[in-house]
């Protein structure tokens, strides 16, 4: 088995658990890559030199799984790296949250054994391509696991946004931002604005607006085979596009076309994990503290 590892490169506490992390690998015979980045500031932190090869992200590779340790923002960098491949991804986390991620950070031994040994299920998580139709750069065509935002650039005055569906016009959005969610991103950016919370297994998308001058603008769930087309007008004739938190400015000249991508990500789940327990146990969903 051929396991890819990728990391955030600033937290050096994450890198204590790799030394137990490489002795599960070593026992199962794994022949392992570290992204090359992420093994650069390992060298630089850690007494610890892996029997591993370096993994250039600039060149094309293959895995049978990629493992990411951090928090959600490393599980979506993943992600893009692994875009079309196929490669089925497992989060350990790290960070606070770690909603996407399934193996706990103090309990990495095994759960980790079970995965190498195959004994995980894969959820297929749907992605949305973001595309401009005008003044195109070659780095215009952008994937987002979690969500795309559309959002103003300046901090005073709020944006139109012009949303038509399939060619017909929806709604024109007086507003902070709107953010574009797979069901996936539903408990990302999209839930802390108010969106609704959405199966991973659903086949939809979301919009929820941010911070609309309009009370009667509510959320709205989409089936995920439409077409969003985007225009925005702004004070400044810019706005920020967000993939997955990936950020660019955009002129309002631009349009942008956002739809389903014709492949998904291939998340690893531990056989006894769920959406709801997730739910229950790191949102809290439901608790009622006055319950002892």
């Amino acid at each position: 088995m051929r396991v890819a590892i990728f990391g955030n490169n600033f937290k050096t506490e994450n890198l204590t658990l790799l030394k137990t992390l490489f002795d599960v690998l070593e026992r199962k015979k794994t022949k392992v890559l570290i992204e090359k980045a992420f093994y650069t500031f390992m060298l630089q932190h850690i007494d610890f030199k892996p029997n591993a090869e370096v993994l250039d992200t600039e060149n094309d590779f293959y895995a049978d799984l990629a493992v990411s340790i951090g928090g959600d923002g490393t599980f979506l960098k993943t992600a893009a790296y692994v875009e079309n491949k196929g490669i089925p991804i497992i989060g350990i986390n790290t960070g606070r949250l770690g909603f996407l991620a399934d193996i706990a950070y103090d309990d990495i031994v095994s759960p980790f054994e079970k995965i190498l040994d195959n004994e995980f299920i894969i959820e297929e998580r749907s992605i949305l391509q973001m595309t401009c139709c005008n003044q195109c750069k070659d780095n215009c065509k952008n994937m987002a696991l979690n969500e795309i935002a559309i959002l103003k650039q300046d901090s005073s005055s709020m944006i139109t946004i012009h949303a038509f569906i399939n060619d017909k016009h929806l709604i024109s959005y007086e507003a902070d931002g709107l953010i574009i969610a797979t069901p996936t991103g539903s408990t990302a950016y999209s839930m802390s604005v108010g969106g609704p919370l959405v199966v991973p297994q659903a086949k939809n998308i979301i919009l929820t607006p941010v911070a609309s001058h309009s009370l009667t603008v509510r959320p709205l769930v989409l089936t995920d085979d439409s077409v969003i087309r985007i225009e925005v007008k702004s004070r400044t004739n810019s706005f920020l596009a967000s993939v997955d938190g990936r950020s660019e400015i955009f002129n309002q000249t631009n349009t942008l076309l956002i739809k389903k991508a014709d492949y998904a990500i291939k998340v690893v789940k531990q056989i006894d994990h769920d959406f709801f327990s997730t739910l229950r146990n790191k949102l809290m969903w439901g608790v009622d503290k006055r319950i002892h």
